[in-house]
């Protein structure tokens, strides 16, 4: 299953417009024989899940969970019809979506539903009704239903679900030996969704970049999740065999196509690009390049070639996860917080041809222990031990380090300057009680989120709790009041082009939740509608972040568009800018697309999902270009991208490290069912 980092991953699913959400204290309490799960991650436990049976039969759900700041309190109620499916659910509470409300009613031999997104209708038993939301523990009843029957399903309201055998891990443990079993259920995401049941078939576990554990046996965590990993790896090295091929990297020649030249940020057209021995051979007018013996001719007309994109914020879990990046057209990422076992192992599986997958430059997370702190960061008490984590980041040969919104203020410099003294990047969110421009000033080579540089004017309530929910909720409040052209900030345009400090704004990231009143995809997705897993795209339909206070959709929507501006502002004052996602990576294109609209040229626009990122990286001596003797990391696209950015998404063919590979071949391998629009 794709990794959800962003901050917004369930704060996009906003729920049904009811009355009100069901508040906490109104919920279901668990029995004191209730089945328990603990919700971990490398660093903390972040909440609880309960599972038990009702009086009335009925199969009962609780959810309590803190992230950072962001509360869910949540239950459900499923009733099973005779066949196993669910005939009626409940779901209640509050998620930092909002209202959490969904339900699943039968009703004259109909099943019919409103899971706050949709509503529809079906015939009884004519396929298993999945909710949008509620408890994570509520998958584990479609899991359990497919080990009984045939490991197949119809789901509603589309899309089938099929679950495939993974390894058998035996346990020790003091609360009971057991022999986890790792399932994959097909037909969900456009990844298969890993999950865990014990030797009864009943749920375990469910590991993604967090972990839903069978309370008693959470240090099993790490263990499981590289046993989760390892097998993803080994059936996604399969899919590499079918393209990394020594045919896919014989010569080619893409003749008469349009251009884009990213270091002089120039669309050009009636070009030819000969690739050869995975290098770009030979640039020249159409027509004007010969055709090697043994090397194949691509017909370059009404398409554009470009540098191979990257997402310079991509947060990723696993080898299906960066295949499906490759299927989005890119052959390079910057990850702002992996794992460190996951980021060395995606690098060593990719070096030696085990997984398609873009190149990647990777950070750990830096954190203070604090009850705030980052999940999965590594977690730190001291100066020296911030010190101590920024060291290993070098001797592992990570590109740099992320520092993350609970840290010190005083820790930042001295671990800065350790890192800048051990050629490490310094990048991150900025601490609580901390301006941009002191974060600056104490080493950031880079900001990341929009939402980070907008503080620099907002209130100091804001700025001293930006480790909570204020993060978003203080732009949100505040940025249109903003006045980008005052002193403050024109002082601090001025210490970031000093510096050379990067931008990384993730502005799509604020595009729905700030301005979107009624659940519906965002533009980022819009074009891919049709081509997901019906499941997958289902739960892309969000709503906007919900009010609070006295704020307004219109003071949200008027904050979005003073963020918008902003990012017109760092680009007037020559501010380096990339373009990243903290999503799916789905989002990339969307990214740039905003930024033509903040005001930005496409060819500059462009530039910051191409050149730019291997600027920031180090790389663009060899790559992040078209240029002769640079690596062929190369995109080519259906359409005219100087005259729609849109056309980046309908990939045609990626040529990664001179292995060319086939557009569709690639979005069927990843779980797409075809080109978006």
């Amino acid at each position: 299953m794709t990794r959800r980092p962003f901050l917004l991953a369930t704060m996009l699913l906003a729920g049904t417009a009811h009355a009100a959400p069901v508040p906490a204290d109104q919920l279901m309490r668990p029995p004191e024989n209730a089945d328990r799960f603990v919700i971990v991650s490398e660093s903390n436990t972040h909440g609880d899940e309960w599972r038990w049976v009702r009086e009335d039969g009925a199969i009962a759900f609780r959810k309590a969970q803190s992230l950072r700041g962001w509360i869910t309190q949540t239950d459900a109620a499923v009733t099973l019809c005779e066949d196993r499916r669910p005939c009626a659910i409940t779901i209640r509470g509050i998620t930092p979506a909002g209202d959490a409300a969904e339900s699943l009613r039968s009703n004259d031999g109909r099943l019919v539903w409103d899971s706050g997104a949709d509503r529809g209708s079906a015939e009884d038993g004519e396929g298993f009704y999945l909710s949008r939301g509620g408890p994570q523990s509520m998958l584990g009843l479609l899991a359990e239903y497919l080990v009984r029957e045939s490991g197949e399903v119809d789901l509603l309201p589309s899309g089938k679900a099929r679950l495939v055998e993974g390894p058998v891990v035996p346990i020790e443990d003091s609360d009971g030996d057991v022999r986890a079993r790792l399932m994959f259920i097909e037909g969900l995401q456009a990844t298969p969704v890993p999950i865990w049941l014990d030797e009864q078939g009943r749920h375990f576990a469910t590991i993604d970049y967090m972990g839903l554990m069978r309370a008693g046996y959470e240090e099993h965590f790490l263990a499981l999740q590289q046993v989760q990993e390892e097998a993803a790896a080994q059936a996604t090295a399969d899919i590499a065999k079918r393209f990394l091929t020594e045919e896919a990297r014989a010569p080619v020649l893409i003749d008469n196509v349009a251009m884009f030249d990213a270091d002089r940020g120039q669309f050009l057209e009636g070009r030819s690009v000969l690739v050869k021995d995975g290098r770009i051979a030979a640039i020249g007018l159409a027509g004007s390049l010969t055709l090697p013996e043994g090397a194949r001719r691509i017909d370059g007309a009404g398409k554009t070639l470009t540098p191979g994109l990257w997402d310079a914020h991509k947060h990723f879990s696993n080898g299906y996860d960066l295949l499906a990046n490759v299927a989005t057209g890119m052959t390079g990422i910057r990850s702002p917080g992996n794992g460190l076992r996951e980021l060395l192992g995606a690098t060593e599986a990719r070096a030696e041809g085990r997984i398609v997958a873009p190149e990647i430059y990777g950070t750990i997370i830096i954190d203070q222990k604090h009850p705030l702190s980052a999940q999965g960061a590594d977690l730190v008490s001291s100066e020296e031990e911030a010190i101590a984590a920024v060291r290993k980041s070098a001797e592992n040969g990570l590109w740099g380090v992320k520092f993350y919104t609970s840290m010190k203020p005083e820790w930042i410099a001295p671990a800065a300057a350790e890192a800048h003294r051990l050629g490490l990047n310094v990048l991150g969110h900025v601490p609580a009680t901390m301006r941009p421009s002191e974060a600056v000033k104490a080493g950031y080579d880079e900001v990341t989120h929009l939402n980070f540089i907008i503080m620099e004017d907002l209130p100091r309530s804001v700025v001293d709790v930006s480790n909570t929910a204020a993060r978003f909720e203080g732009p949100a409040q505040y940025a249109k009041d903003v006045d980008l052209d005052s002193p403050v900030m024109r002082d601090f345009f001025a210490l970031l082009k000093e510096k050379g400090t990067w931008v990384d704004p993730t502005i799509m990231l604020f595009e729905g939740s700030f301005t979107y009143t009624d659940p519906q995809l965002a533009p980022a997705y819009q074009p891919y509608a049709g081509t997901l897993p019906a499941v997958f795209e289902r739960s892309l339909t969000a709503g906007g972040y919900p009010l609070f206070g006295d704020v307004t959709r219109d003071d949200m929507r008027a904050s979005y568009k003073k963020m918008l501006d902003l990012i017109g502002k760092l680009y007037e004052h020559d501010i380096p800018i990339v373009a990243g996602t903290d999503g799916y990576g789905l989002e990339l294109v969307r990214e740039i697309e905003l930024y033509e609209q903040a005001g930005m040229s496409k060819a500059a626009a462009l530039q910051t999902a191409t050149i730019n990122v291997a600027r920031l990286v180090g790389v663009d001596d060899r790559t992040g270009s078209i240029a002769v003797g640079k690596e062929a990391d190369l995109l080519l696209v259906d359409g005219d991208v100087s005259e729609d950015l849109g056309a980046l998404r309908r990939v045609v063919t990626v040529i990664s490290d001179g292995y060319v590979m086939d557009g569709d071949d690639l979005r069927r391998a990843a779980g797409f069912s075809g080109m978006p629009q």
